[in-house]
């Protein structure tokens, strides 16, 4: 999910960004929801879509890249350390999360595979608002989110095959040429275009998030109208699956941050880092090489992540104030 981008500067909300990311975190979950409810009720609407998901997840991603700026870049520089923790953490923890939840629920293959797949993609863009809603290091999490999307062509199929090849066959080469085209294209574009057409991007940088919000929703229908007749018998397995993968990443997330001493503001930010993952990446590429099925445990994240990491970040907001109180 694209909600907004957020400069390295705003490491305290103001009253007006506050409601401005609280109203973009709290109303995609809805609209997502809503989303995979016309699916399911009216898959016949949707199912013949199923080949336009890489090119919505396309216009999602040239969104990403149209939020971004050279700064972004430059922050990875001046803190390679927490970065290169944050990229580790992320692309360790969840793609084994999702192994071990797969294993331990005894999943069926389909799903397996989707939900480690969910472990293997790159950091969900609406890290960076959560992590300004829960007063958390915003410059850490835009840097780790934004060289993890770079870094996933490389990182992404080389797991999925490794982790996710004992239940599906699993064509890494094929993995990697769609992650260069509907993801790491479409976001150089944008920054392109943002570099050259700057003045005339800003004004509409606050459409970008609804825009996003919208594509993503659409492809939740999609996802969900290609498997609407086996979501019935596996939605709560899929919700179970999820709900501790995206948990337990949130929590290990945090822990690394602490253990690594790296102070409590930047570890709020690896929780969100490790534990928000791009699910419309992931569902896209599970539509594409597994099945609609496989796609599902993307699309429940989907809707899931945004809620508990709102919910989280409401959490550490409030001992953030009473601790700068006491």
């Amino acid at each position: 999910m694209q909600t907004e981008q957020l400069t390295p500067q705003q490491t305290r909300p103001t009253d007006t960004g506050n409601r401005a990311a609280r109203l973009a975190v709290t109303v995609f979950p809805v609209l997502v929801l809503a989303a995979g409810g016309i699916g399911l009720a009216l898959p016949d609407a949707f199912v013949s879509w199923k080949t336009n998901v890489p090119y919505l997840l396309g216009v999602v991603m040239f969104c990403m890249g149209l939020t971004m700026t050279p700064h972004d870049f430059k922050g990875v520089a001046k803190r390679p350390w927490a970065v290169g923790l944050g990229l580790v953490a992320h692309y360790v923890i969840m793609p084994g999360l999702g192994w071990l939840i797969a294993n331990a629920l005894d999943l069926p293959p389909q799903l397996a595979a989707g939900v480690i797949l969910v472990g293997c993609a790159p950091s969900g863009t609406a890290s960076n608002v959560v992590t300004y809603l829960a007063r958390g290091d915003v410059a850490l999490s835009v840097s780790v989110a934004t060289v993890s999307t770079v870094l996933a062509p490389l990182v992404t199929p080389p797991l999925t095959l490794l982790l996710a090849g004992e239940f599906l066959p699993v064509d890494a080469g094929s993995m990697v040429t769609d992650i260069l085209k509907t993801v790491l294209l479409p976001v150089v574009a944008g920054l392109v275009v943002r570099l050259v057409l700057g003045r005339y991007v800003d004004r509409v940088l606050g459409f970008l998030p609804w825009l996003s919000a919208l594509t993503i929703a659409v492809i939740v229908a999609v996802v969900v109208a290609g498997s609407a007749t086996a979501i019935k018998a596996a939605a709560g397995l899929v919700l179970l699956a999820v709900v501790l993968h995206n948990g337990l990443g949130l929590a290990l997330g945090y822990g690394a941050g602490k253990l690594a001493r790296l102070g409590a503001p930047a570890s709020r930010a690896m929780a969100f880092e490790v534990g928000m993952q791009n699910s419309g990446l992931a569902a896209s590429l599970a539509t594409a090489h597994f099945s609609p099925l496989a796609a599902l445990p993307a699309a429940v994240f989907s809707v899931w992540h945004n809620v508990s990491g709102a919910l989280v970040a409401a959490w550490m907001s409030y001992r953030a104030r009473r601790a700068e109180q006491a």
